[in-house]
């Protein structure tokens, strides 16, 4: 009883304080008891689950911040209601027939949105306009289009262009942002095209602001800041104006179906270029590729090897493949690409990297288009990859997130596709013999051969298709250096062919196959905005230059809008290919890295050579690539200097420029966090398998030496090797000879092993000593499956831009720490006090509520 009302005993056992802070929480305890009744079971179930809405108080002594940090999160749940899926189900009647209403309400609003456009085309008063739109003559058609143009364009203008107070910008802003947070919910493509127009509408008045009420013409420093900064804004406000163009309508073109009779089926040259890469990754695409269904006689498989290496012609005579090579490796990948057709005459080619492995459908998917139209010079299908990129692995989101690549692959190229202007992307893709020829070949005056012979291609009246269904994977660059690498070779390519041959001049393109190049090629431009943002508050903290000439709260209400309607519109359209705000953690890596060869290439096109993206590399341990990092560090600490200087332009500064210190010292927080997810990739998990394993569910059988057989699940595979759950545990000796059983259209085929892991009802088994027929067939029932790849998304997260926008800052953070943990020892010791403080202030950070144990469907 006297433990009861006196808690002090209970207090001081459990967290061993000292007995002033122990009365301190006896007395807060008491009070608690008296006013919220503590004892009784709604707040016992309360505590209960604190794990779950209070993760970072839970197992933590109670300390003096405690109670706002316990408000913090309480706002935080109340706004979010970060209820699990399973608490939702088991919600009361009422609420369920309310959710399921509102469901109905933005499924019906979904069709009469959608149905609009139709509607009104059908309506008695269009059929009425139509007759009268039929009875003008051309001449008069031609005058009333242009007429209705400039009335639109006017109306547009003024909207755009129309100044207003705080209060009309203010009320304008709400009305598009409410408007916009209702079309969002509603499915169907017309509402993605009105977010698109708001977007843009939005996006241009901030740009016009920005160039009539936002420079400094009085200052030199300023107007050559604000300039600049202006300059790299209208580079980002061209490039989002183009990739709404680009990706507004994607095709989703489907595969077309080939005549019955194979005679009619096109002869095709498989080439698969190498020139460094190791024998094993090569043997799995040339074992793939001879598994292709396609009659064998209208299929010629031929390793083109640059490298000129002994074994290479070995393989090729033991696997049955052409080999060819050539004495010398003039323009790289175009030039052996070149010099194989010299010796090939297939109505088709097909090329693959010789990391990429074919699926066995891959020529039936994509063939099929050849037939259909005599026009066609190119079929592209997704560069998919069975491994995770430096970013997928140092931040362990392998099948979680999508990776850099797969916006491009996921969504542009479909775009791409609806305006006839899908690109060449190297591999995994089947080109006409006779659209080359007319070429001349494939490019070699650049070092991206692939986009700038797909341009050629363009010019020359052929067409492209793009058929987005994975059909061979590959392998991601292993380190990030290896990766920026690829990315700077990509980079100055597209410059060099922007300098050359700019797709926005000369003859052969239509409007929107401009457009499509003209982005492609500005992306990669984007290293040198990206410094200036990440640079530019610190003209106003370190220099007192003002980028932007205006009041802190109109800079908030035209910014802010711009970036909101930008990040909804693209959450809407590529939220299932890109996490919103990832782009700028993937353009901060790059940045600085392609901003010296893209601005080069400009120049002197001619600057620069092909090199090989390496594949198959091993990492003994984890580390950090201080001279990755370097220039993202360089970039921290000046924001740090400019964070510095903004706390003593708060105290010492003059008071009318609080408001732009403030919104200063946001940005470069901002910049902090950004920059530290570059820190963060550049940490570098070890690799150190030989093969990469992929997770998969395809049912097979093991036999043992007994000849016994137990039906199993394969789980996993890769080229050494397999893992198997049974139904039963089986305890079987690390080494014993065992088989397994898999099966192939009708066929099945047995694969000899030995025991490599044994635990329970899993087994992992070791293939060390199959012939080379068997591992084509081994290959041929794993890795070129017609189904391998194609639920490789299932895992992805759903894009939040809101959840997205935390996890990126979280990441930031997340970054500076393991930055902390790799520094060196006394270094360390220097730094702690900080980390101490950084790590006292994140403490006060709301957190995402966890799913809870207790909560369970009625």
């Amino acid at each position: 009883m006297i433990a009861h009302w006196f808690p002090y005993l209970q207090l001081r056992r459990r967290y061993d304080c000292y007995p002033p802070t122990a009365l301190l929480l006896a007395s807060f305890t008491a009070l608690a008891w008296l006013f919220l009744r503590l004892e009784s079971p709604v707040w016992q179930r309360l505590m209960e689950q604190r794990l779950r809405w209070y993760p970072h108080l839970t197992n933590k002594v109670p300390g003096a911040g405690d109670p706002l940090r316990i408000a913090l999160q309480s706002l935080w749940l109340l706004v979010f209601r970060p209820w699990p899926q399973a608490r939702r189900r088991s919600a009361p009647q009422w609420v369920r027939s309310v959710g399921q209403s509102n469901q109905r309400v933005w499924h019906n609003v979904g069709i009469f949105l959608n149905g609009l456009p139709e509607q009104i085309s059908e309506s008695k008063v269009m059929h009425d306009c139509a007759q009268w739109w039929r009875s003008l003559n051309l001449r008069q058609q031609q005058w009333l289009n242009y007429i209705c143009a400039a009335v639109g364009l006017i109306l547009v203008a003024v909207c755009i262009t129309e100044p207003f107070s705080y209060a009309s910008q203010l009320i304008f802003v709400i009305l598009l942002w409410a408007v916009a947070m209702v079309v969002r919910r509603v499915p169907g493509r017309f509402p993605t095209l009105l977010l698109i127009m708001l977007s843009i509408i939005v996006s241009c008045r901030y740009l016009w602001w920005r160039y009539t009420a936002t420079l400094n013409w009085d200052s030199p420093l300023d107007l050559a800041c604000g300039v600049l900064l202006l300059i790299a804004e209208t580079y980002s406000w061209l490039v989002l104006l183009l990739g709404y163009i680009q990706t507004c309508w994607p095709l989703n073109r489907p595969p077309a179906q080939l005549p019955r009779d194979t005679r009619l089926w096109p002869t095709v040259d498989l080439l698969i270029p190498t020139y460094n890469e190791d024998l094993s990754i090569v043997r799995g695409t040339v074992y793939a590729a001879l598994g292709i269904d396609w009659p064998h006689d209208k299929l010629r498989i031929s390793i083109l090897d640059d490298g000129k290496r002994d074994e290479f012609r070995l393989f090729a005579e033991q696997a049955g493949v052409n080999y060819i090579t050539r004495t010398d490796n003039k323009h790289a990948k175009a030039g052996n690409l070149n010099q194989a057709l010299k010796q090939l005459d297939g109505e088709l080619v097909a090329i693959f990297d010789c990391d990429h492995v074919p699926v066995r459908s891959f020529l039936q998917l994509t063939v099929g288009w050849f037939l259909r139209d005599p026009k066609l010079a190119l079929v592209q299908t997704p560069h998919h990859f069975l491994s995770p990129d430096p970013f997928e692995r140092n931040l362990d989101t392998f099948r979680q997130r999508p990776n850099e690549g797969e916006l491009f692959y996921g969504l542009v190229q479909d775009g791409n596709d609806m305006w006839n202007a899908a690109f060449f992307c190297g591999s995994c893709a089947v080109l006409r013999r006779s659209a080359i020829d007319e070429i001349g070949g494939f490019a070699v005056e650049t070092v991206t051969e692939d986009a700038h012979t797909a341009l050629r291609l363009h010019r020359k009246g052929w067409n492209s298709a793009y058929v987005r269904i994975p059909q061979a994977a590959g392998l991601a660059t292993e380190s990030l250096s290896a990766h920026i690498g690829q990315r700077i070779r990509w980079a100055r390519g597209m410059a060099q062919i922007f300098r050359t041959d700019n797709p926005l001049l000369g003859k052969g393109l239509t409007f929107f196959q401009r457009i499509c190049y003209a982005n492609a090629m500005l992306h990669f431009l984007a290293g040198l905005p990206r410094l200036v943002f990440l640079t530019a508050p610190l003209a106003f903290l370190l220099m007192h230059a003002y980028i932007i000439y205006a009041p802190a709260l109109m800079i908030i209400l035209y910014v802010i809008p711009h970036m909101v309607h930008a990040s909804l519109t693209n959450s809407r359209m590529q939220g299932e290919h890109r996490l919103t705000f990832w782009s700028e953690v993937y353009e901060t890596v790059l940045a600085w890295y392609i901003a010296r060869p893209t601005t080069v290439a400009l120049f002197n096109p001619k600057k620069g050579k092909f090199n090989v993206t390496a594949k198959g590399g091993l990492m003994a341990e984890n580390q950090f690539d201080w001279g990755i990092a370097k220039p993202y560090l360089v970039l921290a600490l000046l924001n740090v200097a400019g964070l510095g200087f903004a706390v003593w332009r708060l105290f010492y500064g003059p008071s009318n420029e609080i408001g732009t210190t403030l919104v200063s010292s946001l940005w470069v927080i901002y910049n902090l966090l950004i920059v530290g997810s570059a820190v963060a990739i550049a940490a570098e998990v070890r690799q150190v398998r030989q093969t990469h394993r992929v997770q998969a569910r395809l049912p097979a059988a093991i036999r043992l030496q007994n000849g016994h057989f137990y039906p199993c699940m394969l789980v996993d595979y890769s080229e050494g090797g397999t893992g198997v759950q049974l139904d039963i545990e089986l305890a079987l000796p690390i080494g014993e000879r065992i088989s397994l059983l898999m099966q192939r259209g009708e066929r099945e085929f047995l694969f000899p092993g030995i025991v490599s892991r044994s635990h329970k009802n899993f087994i992992g088994i070791a293939f060390n000593e199959l012939s080379a027929d068997q591992r084509i067939d081994y290959v041929q029932c794993t890795f070129a499956r017609a189904d391998a790849w194609l639920n490789w998304n299932e895992g992805f997260v759903q894009d939040r831009p809101l959840r997205s926008f935390i996890d990126v800052l979280r990441l930031g953070a997340t970054g500076y720490y393991r930055l902390y943990q790799y520094l060196p020892a006394w270094t360390r010791t220097l730094a702690r006090p900080l980390m101490l403080l950084l790590t006292w202030l994140i403490s006060y950070v709301p957190r995402f509520a966890k799913a809870s144990p207790l909560s369970s469907p009625s």
